[in-house]
């Protein structure tokens, strides 16, 4: 079994690449909206989805480290077919989802020139677009050039500006500042039969998607059967730490009512720099807000398509699209994501506001991505099984019985998820809810769609190019 141990990403790399890719000040305006009640929701969350995405993460990766990816597991535990599903639905749920985290981009980088801008649909996509672009082509120099970015992204735009907002919000406080929320049981704990609250939950788990993206960057690794369940131990204390107290900040200094999902964060900075006579800070921050934002968006260009080029080269791609630059890049696959990402950036045109816009494509997203992760929860439960006598080294705790309780909390999970990702929310404007669900729904079928196309593809063209391959375990 490769245990990579020359040169490659390290515990602290890693786990950055992680964090930049989950844990975003993007999300905290939406996970704000829901006042004290968002600590209910994050902890609720992190139990029935991100603790156990992380620990199945950690076990499939620490199992199986010749190759790793979501494509691999689900190949390995049910097949060709479903693992292309699989990788499918989570690289098409992401190109709906970059609009919005550059969106947020755009919306800080208006702060710069004008904050009337933030609200302009022409700018935001004028800025989305041009932002991807390039972001794009520093992918295609590579793995290690990208996790290098992403690191020092994470470090100078995501956890410097999150800690100095929550310093921010702690001194606001502390000196008997009036705030927007409060601390009281009633609060803290919300009326479960309200379809509003449950809805909150589709913008924090949102907000976790992601856990076992770096786990297709196996090989690029040192020694990654100790390396990954380290790293992401340590990027779901950060994640957890940062959101829940970056979201109260925002809730604290900013009336509900007020919070604009594209640009709360900025937002919530202005007042706290008013108050405190240091708005010259601001075009700082701005800065450092997009330097933390354009890591995030490195981590989900290159990892989704890296492990959409594993199915490729298994047969169910055309062979341009399995071509790859000499850094080892799907150079053409890139292209053509970049190209679909601007189709989508056309639902900021047509979408009756901003807001909605958001909303839609985060919650399409959502769903879509959601699908995956059942089918990923399900492997490793299957895999137990199936491979009982695998060296891992890491395996979540309570032998069968502690996978299957894990597997079962994050399959409830992804289903409140998808039952409520239905249902907008009140306070943003959508449309009407026929005009809405009519595009929701739309929307998911043309997302999956496609896979059928690719599996037909597969069986009446393709040459099948790995015949025989134990993928490194046990033969049964």
């Amino acid at each position: 079994m490769t245990k990579n141990k020359g040169p490659g990403l390290s515990i602290f790399t890693l786990a950055m690449l992680i964090t930049v890719a989950i844990d975003s000040v993007r999300n905290l305006p939406a996970t704000a909206l829901f006042g004290t009640a968002l600590i209910f929701f994050f902890v609720f969350s992190s139990i029935v989805f991100l603790i156990p995405a992380a620990l199945v993460s950690a076990e499939l990766a620490s199992g199986w480290t010749d190759r790793g990816g979501i494509f691999h597991w689900v190949r390995l535990a049910f097949g060709e077919k479903q693992a292309f599903l699989a990788i499918w639905l989570q690289w098409i749920s992401n190109l709906v989802w970059f609009p919005t985290i550059l969106s947020f981009i755009a919306g800080t980088a208006a702060y710069l020139i004008d904050p009337t801008l933030g609200q302009n649909k022409y700018f935001l996509v004028s800025v989305i677009l041009g932002t991807f672009w390039f972001l794009t082509i520093l992918n295609l120099r590579g793995i290690h050039t990208s996790a290098r970015f992403a690191s020092f992204c994470a470090v100078t735009g995501l956890i410097i500006p999150i800690a100095f907002i929550i310093a921010l919000a702690g001194i606001w406080i502390f000196t008997g500042k009036p705030i927007q929320i409060h601390f009281t049981a009633s609060n803290m704990l919300p009326t479960l039969n309200n379809s509003e609250n449950w809805i909150s939950l589709t913008a924090i788990m949102t907000a976790f998607l992601g856990m076992e993206l770096a786990t297709v960057h196996i090989k690029d690794v040192r020694d990654p059967q100790k390396t990954f369940p380290k790293a992401l131990y340590l990027s779901v204390i950060i994640i957890l730490t940062t959101m829940i107290l970056g979201s109260l900040a925002i809730a604290i200094v900013l009336p509900q009512k007020d919070i604009n999902l594209v640009n709360g964060v900025m937002q919530a900075f202005t007042n706290f720099f008013a108050v405190y006579h240091i708005s010259c800070v601001i075009p700082i921050i701005a800065v450092m807000l997009l330097l933390g934002s354009l890591g995030g968006v490195v981590s989900w260009i290159i990892s989704p398509a890296r492990g959409l080029l594993q199915a490729a080269q298994y047969g169910f791609m055309p062979e341009f699209l399995r071509r790859e630059n000499k850094h080892g890049v799907a150079s053409n696959l890139l292209i053509l994501q970049a190209l679909i990402v601007t189709a989508c950036c056309m639902a900021f045109i047509f979408m009756p506001s901003i807001n909605g816009s958001y909303w839609l494509l985060t919650a399409l997203n959502t769903q879509v991505y959601m699908l995956m992760y059942i089918m990923m929860f399900m492997t490793g439960i299957y895999l137990r099984y199936k491979y009982p006598n695998q060296a891992r080294s890491f395996k979540v705790p309570g032998k069968q019985w502690g996978m299957w309780l894990v597997g079962i909390l994050g399959l409830i999970g992804c289903a409140i998820t998808l039952v409520v990702g239905f249902i907008p929310p009140d306070g943003i404007n959508v449309g009407t809810l026929f005009h809405y669900e009519m595009i929701f729904c739309g929307s998911i079928v043309a997302m999956v769609v496609p896979v059928i196309f690719f599996w037909m593809y597969k069986s009446s063209v393709a040459p099948k190019l790995f015949p025989t391959d134990d993928f490194g375990v046990e033969t049964i």
